[in-house]
């Protein structure tokens, strides 16, 4: 495994800053390091400090390249539905830095994580912290002074090596495996199927929606060396009927803990019904006074939010749909899922990727979707990671007719208008959709 700078972001950079949306966050985290290498050491000194807030409470684990947000908000949302106090743990976020930590649904207030920071960050000073290892220390110690039930950790990047990983979870959950952040974890699927295995730990029973018989003898392999029980299923297998629509898929789920469970999630595609399938089979395997009943399944699911994941707006002038995909794996299950949505025509696509992407292989499934592309520049994207839209349309054959425009909110404007009354999506990474909703006025999570 390579090692990289900080992939979160270590530099208080001004760009950083803004994109922590209404949270100061030279208020809430330490001075940060620049440049250091990966480990848990550093996260565990500062928790150690702290009391180990994050053995006070039971969580699950959530790797995996793609869909691992959606997982464990699903799971929290189901836990939630069957009377526990939840903690959700995520990351990155889409318009504030609150949206990475929630307490039973909703985004820690402002006043609670500046309380919360204040109260660690002197404390955090000398560690050395990166600005994600900074962020998990602060996620655990504010859901253990908000007296969480359970806690859903969602890796951040990778496993082995992920600050999330000094946890003894309950569950392991492991999405998939496909191609991204191939510069720090592997070139190879196997390399980083090796990294995502990290989060594996003895008696601690994995859960895979992964099919690939070679990776998944590289996660049968690693759970046998550690003791652990290996759970792999085939979410085909056990999704039945499934019908996708704008607000979300219905389907039919088979379980062995509550037999045929008739489902309606507000998450629309194919692949989140598999991500629904994962989730629920995790809980299946959790200790038996953590496992929610029938009713909380279908209840939880049903209520689910996760906002930038296929969400759709009908708004004066059009309809806008956001999808934070940002990688090819995610790119083509969105182009695979915007077909059965009968969204307003034409569709314009609004396109703003990270420069240590592969947007070469991910413009193309994006150009076949339409005629008319604006290519830009998310501005919350720290200057050392921003992609050049000139460049990328020179690169691509076979392109619709491109807009390029740096310029975010000229971007958004010439895309609504090239649209009319048709759809605008915005696509390409978290930063994309968090400022077009920024742009737009639209919160993903309502007045929070």
């Amino acid at each position: 495994m390579k090692v990289p700078p900080d992939t979160h972001f270590a530099h208080q950079t001004p760009t950083v800053l803004q994109w922590g949306g209404d949270v100061p966050l030279d208020r809430v985290l330490p001075p940060l390091s620049a440049g250091v290498d990966w480990g848990l050491g550093r996260t565990e000194e500062a928790l150690q400090l702290l009391g180990r807030p994050h053995e006070r409470f039971p969580t699950i684990h959530v790797g995996g390249t793609n869909g691992k947000g959606s997982v464990a908000a699903v799971m929290a949302s189901v836990l939630r539905h069957s009377g526990r106090r939840v903690g959700l743990y995520t990351s990155p976020h889409l318009c504030s830095f609150r949206e990475r930590f929630q307490v039973d649904g909703r985004p820690v207030s402002l006043p609670q994580l500046l309380e919360t920071g204040e109260e660690i960050r002197g404390r955090l000073a000398g560690f050395g912290l990166t600005f994600f290892e900074a962020a998990t220390v602060l996620a655990f110690h504010l859901f253990a002074r908000s007296r969480v039930d359970v806690a859903l950790v969602e890796v951040g990047l990778g496993g082995r090596l992920d600050s999330t990983n000094v946890i003894r979870p309950q569950i392991a959950a492991i999405t998939n495996v496909s191609l991204d952040h191939h510069e720090y974890l592997g070139e190879t699927l196997e390399e980083i199927a090796r990294e995502k295995a990290g989060i594996i730990k003895e008696g601690v029973p994995l859960v895979t929606a992964e099919t690939d018989p070679g990776l998944l003898r590289i996660f049968e392999d690693r759970a046998r060396e550690v003791g652990a029980p290996f759970h792999p299923f085939d979410p085909a297998r056990v999704i039945h009927h499934l019908e996708v629509a704008p607000r979300g898929n219905a389907f039919t789920l088979s379980t062995e803990a509550w037999g045929d469970l008739p489902l309606i999630a507000p998450l629309p595609g194919a692949h989140q019904a598999e991500n629904v399938a994962l989730s629920v089979r995790s809980l299946e395997l959790v200790h038996p006074e953590l496992r929610p009943d029938r009713e909380a399944v279908m209840e939880g699911i049903a209520e689910v939010r996760w906002p930038g994941r296929l969400q759709i707006e009908t708004r004066p002038g059009g309809t806008w749909v956001f999808d934070v995909a940002h990688n090819v794996a995610g790119i083509r299950a969105l182009a695979a899922s915007l077909p059965q949505l009968g969204l307003p025509e034409p569709l314009v696509l609004l396109v703003g990727i990270q420069g240590d992407k592969n947007w070469r292989s991910m413009l193309p499934p994006l150009f076949q979707m339409t005629r008319e592309a604006v290519l830009t520049q998310p501005p919350t994207v720290p200057p050392g990671r921003r992609w050049d839209p000139l460049e990328a349309a020179g690169a691509v054959e076979a392109r619709p007719n491109l807009h390029i425009l740096p310029d975010f909110s000229e971007a958004t404007t010439v895309a609504r208008r090239v649209a009319g009354e048709g759809t605008v999506l915005v696509t390409g990474s978290h930063h994309t959709v968090g400022d077009a909703l920024n742009l737009l006025g639209i919160l993903p999570y309502g007045e929070d």
